[in-house]
């Protein structure tokens, strides 16, 4: 065995042993949670961004995600165990290296690979034998085996032998109680079965279960299928929710009645659009991978077409709500409830609210917005401030349009005091009195 596969071999070791050093490149939504977990099992992690204030943060044991208690950063830190860095040349000191940077679209719709090149050539300069890169990153199949391999192997190096490459893709759901970090099964794919098996042992540290897959295109793709699948189904409930319009029925008692199935049905809900990074994102990915094979992706196709429309669709509804008291969008004081693309959330990634705004202000609507969980927003060059959500701010609002469903809002207490209610999220479900204000999507 040659010295370079030695110390590929003996990594196993170090990881079993909580030896091996840890990095994580991007502090962001996954990237922080995920040293954080490294950090509590035991391991030295060094988290590397671009962001200074992030990378501050870290350092002082403060948290800037929701679903990492300051607590957590605060005892790592103590410990000695978590710290950050905009210095990427310490990158040659770490073992195991978790690349967790944004993959966004251009504006022609078509995957944002920058980030990922970028982390990239920064391992590729301090890439050394006995090293495992392990992507988390969400892309189109193929990126791990052909972008992140042949440019870490232009430095003579080889997968498999000298170092190992695997893509793990993160599953974390913001602001979801139910399902923690180490509580999701992790699946991962190497480009060889020694780098399967090095990632899973890393992975195992810190999740209570991982799934290995035969290959990193697998693991890829399982990414895609999970949010491909969730973004078709919830085209389908928008355009459920289209058809009941036209019926005259009320869509959120169609589908509980209907989630009311013991089996054969899985309960999707409508809203004013898809949000987030990974829902309206990572479908196009595979319809892009898919379109370069000459494939149609139909349902993808279809189910887009429905989701992007619905921030359109709202704003005629708000239009006509106004209409029936004989008043014009335009001079209309609208609030918007809820600007984050999921409850309790700040991620403004992908906001469905951001698109109803602009499509409002374009009919001449004078737009406020409150959301317990983001301070300002930028619309067109234009910021926009929170409001406090107070009696006069609601009795002044000619329509409060509810995007997001924060669950810190007293919804009783809006219905009382605003004239008129949009409510995109079936938040006034339970509401009794002032119902006849109310107008859902």
């Amino acid at each position: 065995m040659s010295e370079q596969a030695s110390r590929l071999s003996e990594l196993g070791g170090l990881i079993d042993s909580r030896k091996a050093r840890i990095g994580v490149v991007g502090l962001g939504y996954v990237g922080l949670p995920l040293a954080v977990e490294f950090a509590k099992a035991g391991f030295r992690v060094t988290g590397f961004d671009l962001d200074p204030e992030k990378v501050r943060s870290v350092q002082e044991g403060k948290s800037y995600i929701e679903d990492v208690t300051e607590e957590d950063v605060a005892q790592a830190r103590a410990n000695g165990v978590l710290e950050a860095s905009m210095d990427f040349s310490d990158l040659s000191v770490v073992d195991c290296i978790n690349v967790c940077v944004p993959t966004p679209l251009t504006r022609s719709k078509d995957p944002d690979l920058s980030h990922i090149a970028g982390a990239l050539e920064d391992i590729r300069k301090r890439l050394r034998t006995g090293q495992l890169v392990v992507l988390g990153s969400t892309t189109y199949p193929g990126t791990t085996h052909d972008l992140f391999v042949p440019m870490l192997e232009s430095t003579g190096l080889r997968a498999g032998s000298d170092f190992a490459v695997a893509f793990a893709p993160e599953r974390i759901d913001p602001a979801n109680r139910d399902f923690q970090v180490r509580t999701v099964p992790k699946v991962v794919g190497g480009d060889t079965p020694l780098c399967t098996e090095l990632a899973a042992r890393l992975y195992q540290t810190i999740f209570d279960q991982v799934v290995r897959v035969s290959s990193s295109q697998s693991a890829e793709m399982v990414k895609l299928l999970e949010n491909t699948f969730r973004a078709i189904n919830i085209g389908l409930a928008n355009e459920v929710a289209l058809m009941c319009n036209r019926l005259g029925l009320d869509v959120w008692e169609v589908i509980e009645a209907a989630a009311t199935k013991p089996y054969g049905f899985m309960k999707f809900l409508p809203g004013p659009g898809l949000g987030g990074h990974c829902i309206p994102v990572d479908p196009t990915y595979l319809a892009w991978k898919m379109k370069s094979l000459n494939f149609p992706a139909r349902f993808i196709d279809l189910a887009t077409e429905i989701n992007t429309q619905m921030p359109g669709y709202v704003a005629s509804k708000i239009a006509d709500m106004l209409n029936e008291d004989c008043l014009a969008v335009n001079g209309s004081r609208v609030m918007i409830l809820g600007v984050a693309y999921k409850k309790d959330v700040s991620d403004m990634r992908e906001s469905p609210a951001l698109d109803v705004i602009r499509l409002l202000r374009d009919k001449g609507a004078d737009i406020s917005f409150h959301d317990p969980h983001v301070r300002e927003i930028q619309i067109d060059g234009d910021t926009l401030k929170c409001t406090d959500l107070t009696d006069e701010a609601l009795a002044t609002s000619d329509a409060v349009v509810i995007i997001t469903d924060h669950t810190s809002v007293d919804y009783d207490r809006v219905v009382e005091k605003t004239q008129r209610v949009f409510d995109t999220r079936n938040a006034t479900r339970n509401v009794t009195e002032g119902r006849e204000r109310v107008r859902k999507l």
